[in-house]
């Protein structure tokens, strides 16, 4: 089954290359996210028919990020459908094939950089997913997309390039070992000079850490979630920085294993509230309600770095938040798509009486944000929770108010402007054109908030217990 959830996307693009037709550009989508879907299955089902081997695994460390993918590419290409029908009306056939293929490619790149077992192996398809997600941000081919799609090429390959000297560095600290596979260098960690070692992390940090949006190297982030369709965004914001992630957490543990933590837990805790510090600042004074989304990406990123460093109960938080955090930014950006159709702009004072114009998104959109911002029960108060415990329990009572300032800060910036997006005064002739561009919302660009949103909540109240014995038995393993 892995075998055929990394093929098949290749052999759809090249049926969609020669067809040309809009109803199998979604058909194909829609078709590949449920594979990918029921491949997560199995590994609680019946492991056996997903088939292991030595260059790809679904195992303990990566079932989470794979489901996640899953789910949010699930909700994603459904939520395509009602979506891609207004840009059909926009563009021709060829442009949406091109659309659609690098999408699949996309997916397939973050799904490969997943459950790749060797860390040379993910760094190839952490950078086949700059390549294909580049063109999807340039899409709409305006002003603002070109100078986003670029800086995201540039900033990402030099972070690219970074993390491959980390690698090299790496090979240095193994000695004789001749292995990049996860397996072999944690059991051969203790062993690895720990000066080369420690070198190489920083590389692989800062240079992993430009795809994962952590500040200081976060640049290219507010730009392209902006820029890209928002379908692109979700799938941006929810599972590429998570593909990401994965790559540091793997390294970091082989850091731990080698004993050489303490400098790694200083590092990403400086990473982490830097993120949380810069979010704070621009966020206040954002003007645009998608780059405000893509700040309040890095603060969550800022926050899974931080709950990384701090070890413990933080760990189980940071899957916890790693899990909520990628439901409810994939329906918020979902969810701009629609006040994008409705209003026609991205500006946050142009946006007003959402409420009136369209229920269903505006609940939709407050919703979103009351869940980003962790208020009960959203599964993101829990993770929080366990981090600000964690922080108390390790006695650092400073940094534990830090972090809470921080994210007042953030839950304040966001909060205002929901509220007059969704209940501010009405301008007649911007209200008038909102109601008229009703029409092109359909069913499929809210079932996929209702059900992302509905999954975010419940796990507020009620964690299943298999979901608590997967991310215990990730961190064991």
């Amino acid at each position: 089954m892995i075998s055929m959830v990394l093929i098949l996307p290749i052999i759809f693009c090249l049926i969609l290359l020669f067809a040309k037709n809009n109803k199998l550009n979604n058909f194909f989508m829609v078709l590949y996210s449920i594979i990918h879907f029921v491949l997560g299955l199995s590994y609680f089902i019946k492991p056996d028919l997903i088939g292991n081997n030595q260059y790809f695994s679904l195992n303990g460390t990566n079932i989470i990020f794979y489901i996640v993918l899953s789910i949010v590419y699930l909700a994603v290409s459904f939520y395509n459908i009602g979506y891609s029908k207004n840009l059909e009306s926009e563009f021709k056939p060829k442009k949406m094939m091109h659309y659609s293929t690098m999408i699949l490619i996309f997916v397939l790149s973050m799904t490969g950089g997943i459950l790749a077992n060797n860390l040379g192996l993910a760094w190839i398809f952490i950078e086949g997913t700059t390549l294909a997600s580049a063109y999807l941000i340039y899409f709409n081919k305006t002003k603002h997309s070109i100078e986003a799609a670029w800086k995201y090429v540039f900033i990402c390959s030099i972070g690219i390039a970074l993390a491959f000297v980390g690698i090299i560095l790496l090979t240095i600290a193994t000695g004789n070992l001749n292995s990049l596979n996860y397996n072999d260098l944690l059991a051969n960690a203790p062993n690895f000079s720990k000066f080369w070692l420690n070198i190489s992390f920083v590389f692989i940090l800062f240079g992993i850490g430009t795809k994962m949006g952590l500040a200081p190297v976060h640049f290219w982030l507010p730009d392209a979630h902006a820029e890209a369709p928002s379908p692109i965004s979700a799938l941006l914001s929810a599972t590429l920085l998570n593909c990401a992630f994965l790559i540091i957490l793997n390294v970091y543990r082989i850091m731990l294993a080698s004993t050489s933590i303490a400098y790694a837990r200083t590092l990403l805790l400086v990473m982490g509230f830097l993120s949380l510090f810069i979010t704070s600042v621009f966020l206040y004074h954002a003007k645009n309600y998608k780059r405000m989304l893509a700040y309040s990406s890095i603060e969550n990123m800022g926050i899974l770095a931080i709950a990384t460093s701090l070890g413990g109960v933080a760990y189980y938080a940071l899957m916890i938040h790693l899990i909520g955090h990628s439901l409810i930014k994939a329906s918020f950006f979902l969810t701009s798509g629609n006040v994008l159709e409705l209003f026609e702009t991205k500006r946050i004072k142009s946006v007003r009486a959402l409420f009136l114009v369209d229920k269903k998104t505006s609940w939709l959109w407050v919703l979103s944000f009351l869940g980003i911002c962790a208020f009960p029960p959203s599964v993101l108060f829990i993770s929080e929770f366990l981090i600000v415990k964690t922080f108390l329990i390790q006695k650092h009572y400073l940094l534990c108010a830090l972090f809470l300032f921080l994210l007042t800060i953030i839950l304040f910036a966001m909060g205002r402007v929901v509220i007059k997006m969704a209940y501010g005064e009405k301008t007649p002739e911007k209200f008038e054109r909102a109601v008229a561009n009703l029409k092109k919302l359909d069913l499929t660009m809210y079932i996929p908030q209702i059900c992302l949103l509905t999954l975010a909540f419940v796990l507020g109240v009620y964690i299943p217990k298999i979901l608590d014995i997967t991310i215990i038995s990730g961190l064991i393993g």
